[in-house]
């Protein structure tokens, strides 16, 4: 009897060592048997339409820290509405004007840049307009011309949703001399209020032009899903540049700020950087998107002045990813340069 229980005893005391090691560690390392806190991520859909967020960043993200990400894919500005309300940890965007905006509200906080791409112009491979290897001003102007010699048909599609192509295509209108909110009214100006995958499956199937990520373009035009070609991607102007902003806990407290923040961490880390390269070299030859901190790093080069130009914000005498006053408890430091680096 007493052999019996003694076994007992100790059957009893190895389950809890073994179920204790399964849930304890004391290098605080997550471990498998936990169950995973959930950040959410409201992103622009040229960052997930192509796959990197959904394939690479959160498999990675969950097996290294046991936290998932969950992703609510719209526009720059829909993205930011969202996070507004509450509904979000972070933002991955690529506005900087919206950008700005909704830090100077008081909603975003320590603004990482972790990647950068270019857009590019996009039509039919016969090219009616005429616009292959243009600068983009030349292109928009052809284009305009070649649809008002048309206006029966659907020569341009634009996004118009506030996204951060969107922001990109009205400052390039605007550049070439033309007014967004005008030519919108013309009859051969055609929106769709909807992300860039599906703006790009509408432009294909109206055989029209538009302006697109090279990211989101490649992968569908690798999967077989539009007939465009690569028109025009010329041009310091067309550089598209990615940040992560955290939502500030002073202004909605309720958020998780320190998954948010490990998050920026970890895109901006050498092996955040690695994961980005590589993202697409095999299935297209190329990347989709490329690492911005080495360029950053190297403060050399005609991307290291366009990132600055087009993806940094302008703090006094200096140029920086997130101005001081919109820094809150950082647990990285922030890249900066005179401002005589962009204006000379």
């Amino acid at each position: 009897m007493n052999k019996r229980v003694n076994t007992l005893v100790l059957l009893v005391l190895l389950l809890t060592g073994l179920s204790y090691g399964c849930i304890g560690s004391t290098n605080g390392t997550q471990t498998a048997t936990e169950k995973p806190k959930v950040l959410t991520i409201s992103t622009t859909t040229s960052l997930y339409d192509t796959g990197i967020l959904e394939n690479v960043v959160a498999p990675i993200f969950k097996e290294k820290y046991n936290i998932e990400l969950r992703f609510i894919p719209k526009g720059t500005g829909g993205a930011i509405l969202d996070a507004k309300s509450g509904a979000s940890d972070a933002i991955l965007v690529h506005a900087l004007p919206k950008e700005q905006a909704f830090m100077e509200e008081g909603y975003g906080v320590n603004r990482k840049v972790f990647a950068y791409n270019f857009f590019v112009i996009v039509g039919p491979k016969d090219d009616p307009a005429g616009i292959r290897g243009l600068s983009v001003s030349e292109a928009l102007k052809k284009i305009v011309e070649y649809g008002r010699a048309h206006p029966d048909k659907i020569v341009w599609v634009s996004r118009d949703d506030g996204s951060g192509t969107n922001t990109k295509e009205i400052a390039l209108w605007k550049n070439a001399g033309f007014d967004f909110n005008e030519l919108k009214n013309e009859s051969w100006f055609g929106t769709t209020g909807a992300g860039m995958g599906n703006t790009l499956l509408y432009t294909s199937e109206r055989k029209a032009y538009t302006l697109s990520d090279i990211g989101t373009y490649l992968k569908y035009q690798k999967e077989g899903k539009i007939n465009l070609d690569v028109l025009v991607d010329k041009g310091e102007e067309l550089i598209n540049v990615y940040a992560i902003i955290i939502i500030n806990p002073k202004k909605i407290p309720d958020k998780d700020f320190e998954g948010a923040m490990l998050l920026a961490e970890w895109l901006t880390s050498e092996e955040g950087q690695k994961a980005i390269a590589e993202y697409g070299k095999d299935e297209f030859g190329r990347p989709l998107f490329y690492p911005a901190v080495p360029v950053l790093k190297s403060e050399q080069g005609d991307v290291f002045r366009w990132i600055l130009k087009y993806g940094f914000m302008k703090d006094g005498d200096k140029y920086t990813e997130c101005p001081e006053k919109f820094r809150y408890q950082p647990k990285y430091d922030f890249f900066e340069f005179p401002a005589s680096v962009v204006e000379g």
